[in-house]
């Protein structure tokens, strides 16, 4: 017996076969339910929660069955349904881990008992914490090369622009403008900003730099009472102030000025060489040229500085009694005179020999070849004169002459300290 089956005919779907692979980067839908009727929510998911009662304060006690707090024992025989012993809980009688561990989590049941504090290092008293470790040894301190040059080498080589100040071609900050600008060469080669050179090493300076320093002046100024040398202070003006054209003094036959007429740029940086008190009066020099100021106040200089000093004689103070204000050279003692030329000390240390001779009855003719703060009048003082009036009259060879008061001039082309 036989049974013809109809013959299964196999459909293809287009594109069926041919499988893509998902991108990794593609947003992810979401899980679709499948058809069928909703899932009913659970009762008490559903049914409505009863309204919570307002808890009580932080401290508030809680309210028991006759309104108070129920204390109920943590730990103890007192406690109801408990066989522990009385007395504090022990320690260290229950492993950690093992089949005789306690159990955790919510097979425990819920606990009280707050969490165990961690140590405070703070609370170990100072005597039982551990010693610290021993600190890292200290570094040894290098012993001092007085023979070594400051730039760290054994042939004496120092700073260029310090060189240039030695061998008085300018100052050390006109220097490091001239290395800048490249005006400066050594062994041929241009210099650079810094650099040690041997006491050998020749130097050259460019003729730019001769041009510009040709053209720096140096003024001559009568400082009047009241205006200080360097900087305003205390309200004071600076002497500079009273440089301009209207001040300018043209009356000097033998230093007409060579010629020369004010500018603005001769007022910048001006610096004063050797000061002069609000009180003092006479020559101030101001320069724009590094090597008059180190000529004048630099720390080997032997420029005298010529000053008339009137004095009274108070050997008991300017306010004290025995003040001789008239014919001072006749009380005051030839003892005395000889501790103002030689033998006094400012800020403990020795000052130089000065020359100090008398001009007339009052007035003391003084040659320094020095110039601390204020040196004259302390000088005096040691040894009972007080100074009423000061003017310096000369420096070097340059005198003040008939230079008027607020007045000033240049100096001359054939002029030097």
């Amino acid at each position: 017996m036989t049974t013809d089956k109809p013959a299964r005919t196999l459909k293809l779907t287009p594109g069926a076969a041919k499988k893509t692979a998902p991108d990794p980067f593609a947003p992810r839908r979401a899980p679709v339910r499948p058809p069928g009727p909703a899932r009913a929510k659970s009762v008490s998911a559903s049914a409505p929660k009863p309204p919570r009662e307002p808890s009580a304060g932080f401290g508030a006690k809680r309210a028991g069955p006759e309104g108070e707090r129920s204390e109920r024992p943590r730990y103890g025989a007192d406690r109801p349904g408990s066989d522990r012993p009385a007395g504090p809980r022990p320690t260290g009688d229950r492993p950690r881990s093992g089949p005789g561990a306690a159990p955790r989590g919510d097979d425990r049941g819920w606990s009280e008992r707050p969490a165990p504090r961690r140590a405070d290092p703070r609370d170990v008293p100072h005597g039982d914490r551990p010693p610290r470790a021993p600190s890292a040894a200290p570094r040894p301190v290098q012993p001092h090369r007085p023979d070594l040059a400051r730039v760290g080498n054994v042939r004496g080589e120092i700073r260029l622009n310090k060189r240039m100040a030695d061998l008085g071609l300018c100052s050390r900050r006109e220097a490091d403008e001239w290395i800048a600008r490249g005006w400066v060469l050594v062994n041929g080669e241009p210099a650079v900003m810094g650099m040690p050179v041997a006491p050998d090493a020749n130097v050259e300076v460019l003729p730019q730099a001769r041009h510009q320093q040709a053209g720096q002046v140096t003024i001559l100024l009568h400082k009047p009472m009241g205006y200080v040398s360097g900087q305003p202070e205390d309200g004071h003006e600076a002497a500079a102030t009273l440089i301009g054209a209207p001040s300018q003094w043209r009356g000097d036959a033998r230093h007409p000025a060579d010629g020369r007429r004010f500018a603005p740029e001769h007022t910048r940086g001006l610096a004063p060489c050797g000061r002069l008190d609000i009180d003092s009066v006479g020559l101030l020099v101001l320069t724009q040229d590094g090597r008059i100021a180190r000529q004048l106040i630099g720390e080997n200089s032997g420029i005298e500085k010529e000053y008339l000093v009137r004095v009274h004689y108070a050997p008991n103070g300017p306010h004290g009694a025995g003040v001789v204000t008239q014919d001072v050279q006749s009380v005051f003692p030839a003892a005395q005179l000889a501790r103002l030329r030689h033998g006094l000390s400012l800020d403990d240390q020795p000052l130089l020999p000065a020359k100090v001779d008398w001009m007339n009855p009052e007035q003391l003719c003084f040659i320094l070849k020095e110039g601390k703060k204020r040196q004259i009048r302390r000088m005096c003082e040691q040894v009972g004169l007080h100074v009423v009036g000061l003017k310096r009259i000369r420096i070097g060879n340059v005198v003040l002459g008939n230079l008027p008061v607020g007045q000033w001039r240049y100096l001359g082309v054939g002029e030097s300290f």
